[in-house]
């Protein structure tokens, strides 16, 4: 019988093996940001103190501040974490889900493949996007951090829309930037709160929606439903 292969996590890396000191700072620092999450995503950013994060995942108030020195850093970080769905330090457009989806020659396999990766991040992510989005009104810090999200998001996006202008015209007067422009609006957090979290939408409907406005806004190409089968 063969030996399993070793388990790769979203980044696409087999994690290493780390010493004992190592891992357990890793532990820590992984029940702090699952403390801050829940806190943060329940009672809000600003009714979040660091004693009670502290509390909530078990630890001393110093050993919080020790790892991450401020609240801030520790909504940056718990958001890095939900974004990347792991704490490997590996842009998203070098994850595995990002590269099939540019290398993708059929650019409806490339726009599914888009919502797909899009939708896991915000499983995990539109939540803490939702605090850091309306703390930001308040907090310089925090509205940095969003400003910093929205650029990354529209990057990776700009990148997305020049690959699947390779691979099929887009509409009439859509530039690739303003192809990434239609995507940031269509794939945002905001929306994705809105129609699943209160419009109680499943994550199927929504990437289904999302997909065919994606196809229909960016591309020349018939919806899918539209097709004719051979």
């Amino acid at each position: 019988m063969s030996a399993a292969p070793p388990r790769r996590n979203d980044s696409g890396r087999t994690p290493g093996k780390e010493d004992g000191r190592t891992a357990r700072a890793r532990s820590t620092r992984a029940r702090i940001l699952a403390a801050a999450t829940e806190l943060f995503t329940t009672n809000g950013y600003t009714s979040t103190s660091i004693n009670a994060i502290a509390a909530e995942a078990g630890v001393g108030e110093q050993t919080v501040y020790y790892a991450f020195s401020t609240k801030r850093a520790i909504l940056a970080a718990a958001l890095d974490l939900a974004v990347a769905g792991d704490d490997e330090p590996v842009p998203t457009l070098e994850r595995p889900w990002a590269r099939d989806a540019i290398a993708d020659p059929d650019p409806l396999g490339q726009l599914r493949r888009q919502v797909a990766g899009a939708g896991r991040i915000y499983s995990r992510a539109a939540p803490l996007l939702d605090v850091v989005r309306s703390a930001a009104t308040a907090d310089a810090d925090l509205a940095e951090v969003w400003t910093t999200n929205v650029r990354q998001r529209l990057t990776v996006l700009r990148v997305f829309a020049e690959a699947l202008a390779r691979k099929t015209p887009l509409r009439d007067g859509l530039t690739s930037e303003l192809a990434a422009d239609v995507a940031l609006t269509i794939l945002s957090p905001e929306t994705y709160n809105l129609l699943v979290h209160s419009r109680g939408w499943s994550q199927a409907r929504w990437r289904g929606w999302a997909f065919d406005a994606l196809v229909g806004l960016l591309t020349t190409l018939p919806r899918p439903d539209q097709s004719t089968c051979p």
